[in-house]
């Protein structure tokens, strides 16, 4: 199963992005998806993520701010990011869990998120 995430870019602070990250292959169902974001140096950390029920579990530091979304049917994650922060400059990743061929635990190949203050 392969990911392929879109959306990041450069904005200004108290700005919006909104990031997509869609799986494609061989899937039967999916149950966890999820955003995780990382800087040098650091240990990537998750940002959100949403349950197959659609419970969703945020970071504090994002809480009230980031929206995480999937449409099952298109097999897609979204993560809606307002009010952006310097702070949330990092290399964002998708991670998807599901069941094809057989269960998989799938990323993507990372989108940068940078803003400026």
């Amino acid at each position: 199963v392969q990911l392929q995430a879109s959306g990041g870019g450069s904005v200004q602070a108290g700005g919006s992005l909104r990031l997509s990250c869609v799986a494609s292959g061989s899937i039967w169902s999916i149950d966890g998806m999820g955003w995780y974001r990382q800087v040098p140096g650091k240990r990537r950390e998750l940002v959100a993520a949403i349950a197959h029920s659609g419970s969703t579990n945020y970071a504090d530091s994002v809480k009230g701010r980031f929206t995480i979304s999937r449409d099952n049917i298109k097999n897609t994650v979204y993560l809606q990011m307002n009010s952006l922060k310097p702070e949330d400059t990092a290399v964002y990743y998708c991670n998807i869990e599901g069941h094809g061929l057989g269960p998989f635990d799938s990323w993507g190949q990372g989108t940068l998120v940078t803003v400026s203050s």
